[in-house]
């Protein structure tokens, strides 16, 4: 590299009237500042010998459009640029020209005289001002001191800049000095440098120093925060090592402190909400300064296994297939189209929105019609856990929230222990029974449910145990029930009503067929070919040894005659066994439901009435008798109020239109009316026997016997007319099954015939009455 540095000093004369111009991109050069500069284009390079040459006087102008380019133009460049003069110039290898020049004076740019070989312009020299107050020392010393600030807070600029901003006396010069060294856009030093006024300029660089000064403050702030916190992880780190270290040195290692980082690394693995992890790392620092053989120390540690065994953030992946879904639901369970439907729709809509809600269904009806099995077919058709829980006698409210760990023994509710088993934070939750919690001085279980089955506020559900708030919007909750009215209105609100009603006879074959006997057969050891049933045989069962709406029973009986085949073929007697009608008594001895229980009307004053049982529909005698005496009215049977107030009412009517039904003048007057419903120790209620009432004390009145095979259930008034009532598909099925052929039904229940089997409908003969005249013309033999 060639190097030439100028043989005269540096001259403090004014700037010729013409100076060469060389554009200056991206940076601004004051009076009395040194910049260092490098020279590409050949323009440059022949001005800066041309100017070596001579006075080595050149003037620089920042360019506006902040790109280098050939032949600017005067409106390419700003009206005010620096006068400066070369101090060095070095030529480098690569052809590139190196250059230190000083600034001497500001000028204005008047006009451009020359193009070629480079720009020449006539300039107007602006001298500094002479000007000095007390206003101009007092800005000035904010600014000195201001800069002091920038200068500590700046790495990048030496800490000696501030020792030579003080021996600058004037201060012309100290803003000029001051705005070339701040971090400022080159058009905010361009605004300085066109400053002329003093004390303007002196403002002007104030408000850039206090802008630069406040952006190094907060930037100071934020890396000292930084800061702290890695030196405070650094010395905790450096002092458990040194601690471990030591303890090592000593032989002085226990099982403690590796219970301790054991926890510690579970904490940091699992990934916990922040609440739950401050919680558990709170309850670390206090199990770390306790001693292993107190009390609290176990309190503690246990606490801590429960805190990091929950699945906070593990979720299994929902089986999306709809079809195969559906096909694995159809395989487990025949039937129960209503619940498959509601879970194929919920499939459906995770499909189409992957962060919906889990439903909170309730599945209600008759003991063994596979609501609980069809929580864990639900389960294995969504590919999640399957968790239950048994809330039948629950009393205490802890059983669902958990006990709070002040008390001795204390554990998470049954709601978290459920979820810890799953190992998931998204299993089916079978909450079995739910229609027979309890309630005593320890709390109200079904209260502490309102929060579980709530979608709006499960997302933070907090167990009393863990004290912190565990996300259960996730989880699928499902309940069962036998009867509903029994459900607190505001926990049934929040449940959505799937009813599961019995099944009728050609259902249960199929599923004894497809289902129960292939079961109990693996369960006793038997194959297909040592053990068949006909479907006289399995017809038989149902009718003559159970009378169910659900398949409990049946399981029962046909474990029964598998085990006697099993003893059997065990003891050699046999090697396979066809089970027809006539071997079942063998098996289960003789009929346990006889001909002489079934429906059977041989005199006037009895009839058939349908009721609805928590175990399904179930078929009721009503019996009258009249005894000559004195008026009056004997009930009983265990009658509740509402069924007493059904005789009552069809009493009335009958004796108000006697006339119309042809009942003998003198009948109730001299005759005592009792009225009986066999089964007296069962209690009965409801108003659903008016029909069967008012037909039972009309057919004794006249002394005409109910036509045959005929039940009926409705609802009755004093005006005449029937009334509709529930449960109607549970007792037309309990009718099918005791071989009646013809249902009298309100008007208003002909709707609700749709839910009924489509066989069983064309088995049956149904009357649809509104008014009580037509019960009597229908029912009574002519």
């Amino acid at each position: 590299m060639q190097e030439q540095q100028p043989s005269i000093e540096l001259s403090q004369q004014d700037l010729p009237a013409q100076i060469p111009i060389m554009p200056l991109i991206d940076v601004t050069l004051f009076p009395k500042m040194v910049l260092p500069l490098v020279v590409k284009h050949e323009q440059g390079k022949k001005l800066i010998d041309d100017a070596m040459a001579t006075n080595r006087i050149v003037g620089f102008v920042v360019s506006k459009k902040g790109k280098d380019e050939d032949n600017p133009t005067a409106d390419d460049l700003y009206e005010i640029g620096c006068g400066a003069i070369i101090l060095k110039m070095a030529k480098a290898e690569d052809g590139r020209v190196q250059l230190l020049v000083q600034g001497v004076k500001r000028f204005r740019l008047n006009k451009i005289v020359k193009q070629e070989p480079y720009l020449t312009a006539e300039i107007e020299q602006i001298d500094e001002p002479d000007e000095h107050d007390k206003e101009i020392e007092a800005i000035s010393n904010n600014l000195l001191e201001l800069y002091q600030n920038i200068i500590e807070l700046s790495p990048g600029l030496p800490k000696e800049m501030i020792q030579l901003a003080k021996t600058i006396e004037e201060p012309a010069v100290l803003a000029d000095m001051i705005a070339s060294t701040i971090n400022a856009t080159p058009e905010e030093k361009q605004g300085i440098l066109s400053t002329i006024e003093l004390k303007k300029r002196l403002k002007e660089v104030t408000k850039l120093v206090n802008y630069q000064l406040e952006i190094l403050q907060i930037g100071s702030k934020i890396q000292s925060q930084i800061r702290e916190d890695m030196n405070q992880k650094q010395k905790e780190y450096y002092l458990r090592q040194q601690m471990k270290a030591i303890q090592q040195e000593l032989g002085d290692t226990d099982d403690t402190n590796l219970d301790i980082e054991e926890y510690r690394e579970k904490i940091a693995k699992t990934n916990m909400p922040e609440e739950a992890k401050k919680e558990a790392e709170r309850e670390l620092k206090r199990l770390s300064r306790m001693h292993p053989s107190s009390s609290e120390y176990t309190v503690a540690s246990t606490y801590l296994d429960w805190m990091t065994a929950i699945p906070w953030d593990e979720s299994s992946k929902d089986n999306l297939d709809i079809k195969a879904a559906r096909k694995k639901l159809d395989e487990d369970h025949f039937g129960l189209e209503k619940p498959k439907k509601r879970i194929i729709e919920y499939l459906a809509v995770r499909k189409l929105k992957p962060d919906s809600k889990g439903p909170i269904l309730c599945f209600a009806g008759p003991p063994g019609t596979g609501k609980t099995s069809l929580g864990r077919s639900i389960a294995n058709a969504l590919g999640r856990e399957f968790v239950r829980i048994a809330l039948g006698g629950v009393r205490d409210e802890a059983e669902i929230r958990g006990h709070r760990r002040t008390y001795v023994g204390a554990l998470p509710g049954r709601i978290i222990q459920g979820i810890r088993r799953a190992g998931t934070n998204n299993p089916v939750f079978i909450l079995d029974e739910v229609d027979k919690l309890g309630n005593d001085f320890r709390g109200d279980p079904s209260s502490a449910l309102l929060e579980v089955l709530d979608p709006e506020q499960n997302n933070s559900f907090v167990d009393h145990y863990l004290d912190v708030p565990f996300d259960l919007s996730k989880v699928m909750f499902i309940t069962t029930a036998n009867v509903i009215h029994t459900i607190p209105p505001a926990l049934r609100d929040r449940m959505e009503i799937i009813e599961l009603s019995g099944y009728t006879e050609d259902e249960k074959i199929k599923i004894a067929n497809k289902y129960l006997i292939p079961r109990q057969r693996e369960a006793h050891g038997l194959n297909s070919k040592q053990i068949s049933f006909t479907q006289g045989s399995i017809k038989h069962i149902i009718e003559d040894y159970t009378r169910e709406a659900g398949l409990r029973n049946l399981e029962r009986e046909i474990a029964s005659v598998i085990r006697g085949v099993a003893t059997e073929v065990a003891q050699e007697e046999i090697k396979t066994a066809t089970i027809q009608v006539n071997t079942l008594s063998k098996y289960l001895g003789p009929a346990k439901i006889t001909p002489e229980s079934k429906p059977k009307i041989d005199s006037p004053g009895v009839a058939l009435g349908l009721a609805w049982t928590p175990a399904g529909g179930d078929v009721l005698y009503v019996e009258a008798a009249a005894m000559e005496g004195k008026k009056g009215l004997t009930l009983t049977g265990q009658m509740g109020d509402v069924m007493k107030e059904s005789v009552s009412a069809a009493l009335t009517f009958i004796r108000a239109n006697k006339e119309k039904l042809d009942i003998p003048e003198n009948f109730f007057e001299n005759h005592e009316i009792h009225i009986h419903v066999p089964a007296g120790a069962i209690p009965k209620d409801g108003p659903s026997a008016g029909v069967t009432m008012l037909s039972a004390i009309t057919s004794l009145a006249l002394g005409k016997k109910i036509i045959k095979d005929l039940a009926m259930t409705g609802e009755i008034t004093l005006r005449g007319e029937v009334l509709p009532v529930g449960g109607i598909k549970e007792k037309v099925l309990a009718a099918h099954r005791m071989g009646i052929k013809t249902v009298i039904l309100p008007k208003d229940n002909e709707k609700d015939i749709d839910e009924i089997p489509k066989k069983v409908k064309k088995e049956m003969t149904f009357h649809f009455v509104r008014k009580m005249m037509d019960v009597v013309k229908i029912a009574i033999e002519q």
